[in-house]
């Protein structure tokens, strides 16, 4: 009989080493997948790692884009991290990204053609406020009616997603658009659109505040008091009772908090990569996220190296299918393969493995 018998003390070593091992078992399932779909499987590896950052065709204008890609997902893994230290499970993350984008957007359109300074601040300060609102609907019910937070956040994607196919043939819908679905383009609208701080770097306000998070949440987790209250309780969610810790509140705060990012997240790129509200504006950053956010180990810093790998496989996966004509699905499938290994290594990680009867 085969049992696992759980670690006491699971090696720090190997908790580190893990993401690494789990990067090394997707490279290699990954070129079996590509294998059997008749493509060269270590070409395909090596277009998918090494072509975006050091092929001298390609580098030039892949690497800007690593953080173009990269800022999005940082910047919703981060604040999930939070929630997910204490036990709290925000798996809709996608749905706030999305009503982020719609609140934001909705500020620019609103006052068009007027042109100012505040337009885009406000409209980043409207973005926060969508996200964070939608992520109040799952804390609420949980701290009300003792709902399930996964299943109410996940579920409300869907709902989001009805609003942004409305939105984007309704009332956000360019009427200069000549009837097709979808805003105006906010690139073209020097008071809202968040270009780059520095040409070709890829640099823009998303970015940098992605990184600025990553500090925040790095301090906060490690020298003030609500990190310590997080990390009690999704550590020791009894003793955190005993301590006074406030479950209602630290729900509120972590969903909020996760949500505001989010939104923030989704506000960034149609006000900047994207460039308008359509129908398909979701891109999966919000699901993405949370392997970003397990790949990183729910460490600020984790989660910024685990972003920049995850926008990696999104550039090296665009040239694979360009190069290749790797299926887009192989690539997702392929991404997801990380968090599937990730998964798997942490058993042994948290587990030990115990042949016999149990004793």
């Amino acid at each position: 009989m085969i049992r696992f018998e759980k670690r006491l003390a699971p090696s720090r070593t190997t908790t580190i080493l893990t993401p690494i091992f789990a990067v090394l078992l997707t490279m290699i399932a990954g070129g079996i997948m590509f294998a059997a779909l008749g493509k060269p499987p270590l070409e395909a590896i090596r277009i998918i790692f090494w072509d975006p950052l050091f092929d001298p065709m390609f580098a030039e204008y892949s690497r800007p884009q690593l953080l173009v890609k990269a800022g999005p997902l940082i910047l919703i893994a981060i604040g999930l991290s939070v929630g997910f230290k204490a036990g709290i499970w925000n798996i809709g993350a996608e749905g706030q990204y999305i009503m982020g984008a719609i609140f934001g957007a909705a500020v620019a359109l609103s006052v068009y053609p007027a042109e100012s300074a505040f337009i885009f601040p406000a409209m980043i300060v409207a973005g926060a406020f969508g996200g964070w609102l939608w992520a109040m609907i799952p804390a609420i019910l949980r701290t009300k009616f003792k709902t399930n937070e996964i299943l109410v956040s996940l579920m409300l994607v869907y709902v989001a997603e009805a609003i942004l196919a409305s939105v984007s043939q309704g009332l956000l819908k360019n009427p200069e658009g000549y009837g097709f679905p979808g805003s105006r383009n906010l690139q073209q609208y020097p008071s809202a659109f968040n270009e780059e701080i520095f040409v070709n770097s890829g640099m823009h306000w998303g970015v940098f505040t992605a990184f600025a998070a990553v500090i925040f949440i790095y301090i906060m987790m490690t020298r003030h008091i609500r990190g310590f209250e997080v990390r009690l309780m999704g550590e020791a969610p009894k003793a955190a009772q005993f301590a006074g810790v406030s479950t209602t509140r630290l729900v509120i705060f972590c969903l909020g908090f996760s949500g505001a990012l989010a939104g923030l997240a989704g506000m960034f790129e149609v006000a900047g990569p994207a460039g308008q509200i359509t129908i398909d504006f979701n891109s999966g950053y919000g699901f993405t996220a949370i392997i970003v956010a397990f790949l990183g180990r729910l460490h600020p810093v984790g989660i910024l190296l685990a972003g920049l790998l995850m926008a990696l496989t999104y550039i090296g996966g665009e040239l694979a299918q360009l190069m290749l004509g790797v299926p887009g699905a192989s690539i997702q499938l392929f991404q997801g393969m990380l968090l599937l290994f990730l998964l798997a290594t942490d058993i042994f990680t948290n587990y030990r493995v115990r042949i016999g009867g149990a004793q």
